[in-house]
């Protein structure tokens, strides 16, 4: 009889994963201020002391400024908002392009679209998965207005060469820090390394709210643009005598006091959390390094990596059989997260398909049905979305990535154990997948 589950064999574990669980009686005091207080928000959408938000508000975006080191923060309700408040404070617009990354969450491309104006795809590095400033600088034209980097899985951008590529191109960087908190570029936090700064408070990311985001900018005229396009900015712009009204139009993308308050004790449980998790991932990569053809994704040299996933790297020629089987003989093996179990198995192939081959790209339909911004009169560019612009991305993607959380804490050592095992025990028996 086989020893590989997909086969009949027994499992490696039967047991669920533990959940993540960052709520802790910190968050629920929190809570039962805000509710007591009476007050859930205390935004006004006109020019007002409370334009600004509440004190919970107010105290996090300080406390989240002095923690990562910058002069200003700017909370929304979502990271999805921040990208959007910071594509719009960086004056993008009507006929301009935007280089992206085709390998995130769709809202670090589509932000640019919020304006009107066109994302242009750049591909990723083969080792670290973020933008290659070598695509980078050969998708930049007249037309090229800011950069959407991605610190991707946790692994700060090249910032060094990007940010580089960016001035002398007159360029704006906003860096998506979504899945990055507590990254670090030599001394510097990620999100913290180009112009604006996104960072997320969705609900599986290492510090949540349920809903939330903040970007972050050094810069003070940016940082003011953000305040207004959250919080209707239309309104606003007479009273204060607002003298840029570029992009201000302005939504309602308000963080409330609750979400505030949370977030505020979650930063304080960011170090030992992402301590854990790194811990995890280190020892898992000890324990897979005599595996042929597996390999853990490196950490960028002089940085410090978050592990928002564990990305691995699977090369079929080594093993000797596809990554569609391995995965599939994988996931046998394991047991789903507690809380997520109608999820599956937190390991599979891939991440995300290349966003340009979404059809709102391959049809280039946005906004109406003439397809603004795509064949609007004012972008005068020939972006290309077809197949095979991206090729290190298609190959990540289609044929060699697998990615999984099975790191993140209270995981110990002896579930990553777990894991472990099942890597090694469908690698040992992967002639079986090879004969069937």
């Amino acid at each position: 009889m086989s020893e590989l589950a997909l086969f009949g064999g027994k499992k490696v574990r039967d047991k669920v994963f533990p959940a993540y669980r960052v709520i802790g009686e910190e968050e629920k005091k929190a809570a039962l201020r805000v509710l007591e207080s009476g007050i859930l928000s205390r935004y006004l959408g006109s020019w007002h002391p409370d334009f600004y938000g509440g004190p919970e508000v107010k105290a996090l975006e300080e406390k989240w400024a002095k923690y990562f080191g910058v002069k200003h923060a700017v909370s929304v309700n979502s990271a999805t908002s921040a990208l959007y408040v910071a594509a719009g404070a960086c004056g993008i617009g009507p006929g301009d392009e935007v280089i992206v990354s085709p390998y995130t969450m769709s809202a670090s491309a589509t932000a640019p679209l919020i304006f009107n104006a066109i994302p242009v795809f750049a591909d990723i590095e083969p080792d670290f998965f973020c933008l290659d400033p070598q695509s980078v600088e050969r998708n930049i034209t007249p037309r090229t207005r800011a950069i959407i980097v991605v610190d991707i899985f946790g692994q700060p951008y090249d910032a060094d060469a990007i940010n580089a590529i960016a001035k002398q191109h007159g360029l704006k960087v906003i860096e998506d820090a979504a899945q990055a908190p507590g990254a670090m570029h030599g001394n510097r936090f990620a999100g913290t390394l180009g112009d604006i700064g996104v960072f997320s408070l969705n609900y599986h990311k290492h510090i949540h709210t349920g809903e939330g985001g903040i970007a972050v900018t050094n810069d003070d005229a940016l940082a003011e643009k953000m305040r207004m396009i959250r919080n209707h900015a239309e309104a606003v712009v007479d009273d204060r005598a607002f003298p840029d009204l570029v992009n201000m139009v302005g939504f309602n993308l308000r963080m409330t006091e609750l979400e505030a308050a949370l977030a505020s004790e979650q930063l304080e449980k960011l170090d030992s959390l992402l301590a854990q998790r790194r811990d995890n991932v280190f020892f898992l990569n000890q324990l897979l390094s005599n595996l042929p053809g597996i390999y853990p994704a490196r950490e960028r040299p002089g940085c410090k990596h978050a592990f928002y996933v564990h990305p691995i790297r699977f090369v079929q020629q080594e093993v000797g059989v596809s990554r569609k089987r391995f995965v599939k003989a994988l996931v046998e093996e394991l047991s789903p997260i507690e809380l997520r179990e109608h999820e599956g198995i937190a390991l599979g192939e891939g991440y995300v398909k290349p966003l340009y081959l979404q059809s709102m790209y391959q049809k280039r339909i946005a906004f109406g049905k003439k397809g603004c911004p795509f064949h609007c009169p004012w972008y005068q560019g020939n972006v290309s979305y077809e197949k095979g612009i991206c090729p290190v991305c298609e190959r990540m993607h289609f044929e060699e990535l697998i990615t999984h959380e099975m790191i993140r804490p209270p995981m110990a050592h002896h579930d990553v154990e777990d894991v472990a095992r099942a890597f090694e025990k469908v690698w040992k028996n992967r002639e079986e997948l090879h004969d069937a």
